[in-house]
């Protein structure tokens, strides 16, 4: 959909996540009184220096000084742009993103694609539903009609130009449906006709449940046996998880996910109350799926047969994990008995069996030392050099960090060599002594330090309890004073008085945009060690000194100048209606 994103959804999102959960999810985090602290994501650190504080929605890095809101977070850590970061918060949350269309403004091509295939997968559930051939298929697997209708399954009819007649009339119509992979030119150039005949069909959906390419499964003796959607402007094989939106509606706090190998895999786990299956589409997984993955829960188990198949496909799983492997991320391999798939074993035992081998599962440490001595004659010096040959390049691919470490250490046990002697072979430095823990540096608030620090103080409070800016009276002198961040603070109170501000993350979201917002965050990254009500105090305080400084300013600039304007004479007048302090330096 295409439009601008409002903003006040934009600041209302940020402050309906959990940011915890959020960052949890990518980053260790142990519970340090109100805060969480963990390594910094964003430089390589042994003592924590990273903290989160929930309830500023607010992150900040005291090692290399990265901070931001949950947006920022995705945005930096994800590699994600500002609108794909925007709409994984909402997916997150479970709500739509509004847009702000412009009269007359025509959708982009992406909208219309879209359209074409809602309304091809619109007529295929319809043809499943009015005939017998696919309902008869479905009903023999085992699949009921609620769950039929969870996945939007349907029915390709056995027909060469059932999707062209229905949506492809004009040549605009026919070029969008090339697009999409619904239809095939002929070899010879003279017409077209249906990708898709006499299969069983799958709805692929993304993130936000459009339908991005279609699955089919032929139901007599056929080749292929599974046909996928080619690849497309909107559908990518390599990214897309089939299930995934699916698993997300049925939880939306997600804490790990099951990969299978099918659709029909996928559809009958659910059915079966295993609802965080998820399946690949007709290729390996890849690190830009467990990417994704990895963005919504850290624990993923992969599921095989156990035939040589399965295990060819399970190390290929392994290898394409290996860029993704980190502290607090949990990779395990799940291998069923030979002649059974997830499909047809969760149909046979049931829900508590099933889920009783995911909980079994083999750790990938433990796969990657049994696959690899199994492979040669661990008893043999040879052998033993052979599996720690293998050993290196992979364990190359794993980020240096804790879990390297340890499976490094189990490799050179195997192996029977001394873990320095390893560590010079994977290229690695030295062990260093760890960085001294960055000094948490403390700014206690306090009205009485001298006027030079009263604007800094006032942002600073603001900054902490956004909430508490309409509790300031506003002295109008204030504008004409002179001094570094009037004009900011002023912004700051009449700002968040008008549209007030749930958390210091959503005001930094406000501020995101303009070059205050780098002065703002340092702020936030700074302790504040008084409560709202101790807060409203003093920002009142400081704000009225600072309003009463401007006064007896511009009351001494008035008297002085000689030839007043009429409108001077009326702000003189008012000015010394009201009681003016005297400097006591003067």
């Amino acid at each position: 959909m295409s439009g601008l994103i409002p903003k006040h959804f934009i600041e209302e999102l940020i402050s309906r996540v959990d940011l915890v959960e959020l960052i949890g999810s990518r980053v260790p985090l142990k519970k340090h009184g109100k805060e969480y602290k963990g390594c910094c994501p964003f430089h390589g650190e042994k003592t924590p220096s990273f903290t989160v504080v929930p309830d500023k929605n607010f992150y900040h890095c005291f090692g290399c000084g990265e901070h931001g809101n949950a947006l920022g977070f995705l945005m930096k850590h994800d590699n994600l742009g500002f609108v794909d970061a925007v709409e994984e918060l909402a997916d997150r949350v479970g709500v739509e993103v509004p847009r702000e269309q412009t009269p007359g403004q025509r959708p982009p091509p992406s909208d219309v694609l879209f359209a074409t295939l809602e309304k091809a997968a619109n007529f295929y559930r319809s043809e499943l539903m009015n005939g017998a051939r696919g309902k008869d298929y479905f009903k023999a697997r085992g699949l009921t009609g609620e769950t039929a209708n969870i996945f939007g399954l349907g029915y390709a009819p056995d027909a060469w130009d059932s999707v062209l007649r229905l949506l492809g009339s004009s040549e605009a119509e026919r070029s969008r449906l090339l697009q999409v992979g619904l239809i095939i030119e002929r070899d010879n150039r003279s017409g077209h006709y249906d990708r898709f005949r006499d299969r069983v069909m799958f709805p692929i959906r993304d993130a936000r449940g459009r339908t991005i390419g279609f699955g089919g499964r032929v139901l007599d003796k056929g080749e292929p046996k599974y046909m996928n959607s080619p690849e497309t402007e909107l559908f990518h094989k390599g990214r897309e998880l089939y299930g995934l939106y699916e698993a997300r509606q049925a939880s939306r706090t997600l804490t790990r996910l099951l990969i299978v190998e099918g659709y029909m895999d996928v559809v009958r786990l659910h059915q079966a109350g295993i609802t965080y299956a998820v399946a690949t589409l007709g290729t390996a997984t890849t690190p830009e799926h467990l990417a994704r993955v990895f963005r919504i829960c850290n624990e993923v188990t992969f599921c095989f047969d156990g035939d040589r198949a399965g295990r060819a496909a399970a190390w290929k799983a392994l290898e394409n994990s290996l860029s993704q492997v980190r502290e607090g991320r949990q990779i395990r391999f799940l291998f069923l008995p030979e002649g059974h798939d997830p499909d047809t074993l969760v149909g046979e035992e049931g829900r508590a069996a099933f889920e009783s081998r995911i909980q079994q599962a083999m750790p990938l440490s433990e796969y990657f030392i049994n696959q690899l001595s199994a492979q040669v004659d661990i008893r043999s010096i040879d052998g033993r050099a052979q599996l720690g040959a293998m050993a290196r390049p992979l364990l190359e691919r794993i980020p240096a960090g804790i879990f390297r470490d340890l499976l490094a250490d189990e490799v050179a046990k195997t192996v029977g060599l001394k873990r320095d002697r390893l560590s010079s072979m994977l290229g690695e430095a030295t062990e260093q002594p760890a960085a001294p823990e960055p000094t948490r540096r403390l700014v206690k608030p306090q009205v009485q330090t001298g006027r030079r620090n009263l604007v800094r103080q006032a942002i600073h409070l603001l900054v902490h309890y956004p909430e508490i800016a309409d509790k300031v009276i506003l002295n109008p002198a204030l504008a004409t004073l002179e001094r570094p961040g009037i004009a900011l603070l002023i912004e700051l109170i009449e700002e968040l008085a008008r549209r007030p501000c749930a958390n210091t993350g959503a005001l930094l979201e406000r501020w995101r945009d303009r070059p205050d917002v780098e002065h703002l965050a340092k702020l936030a990254a700074q302790e504040c060690l008084v409560n709202a009500d101790g807060a409203a105090m003093e920002l009142a305080g400081a704000v009225q000194q600072l309003g009463d400084e401007a006064a007896r300013l511009r009351t001494d600039l008035l008297l002085n100048k000689v030839g007043l304007t009429e409108t001077e004479k009326a702000e003189l007048q008012g000015l010394l209606g009201r009681k003016v302090p005297v400097d006591p330096g003067a």
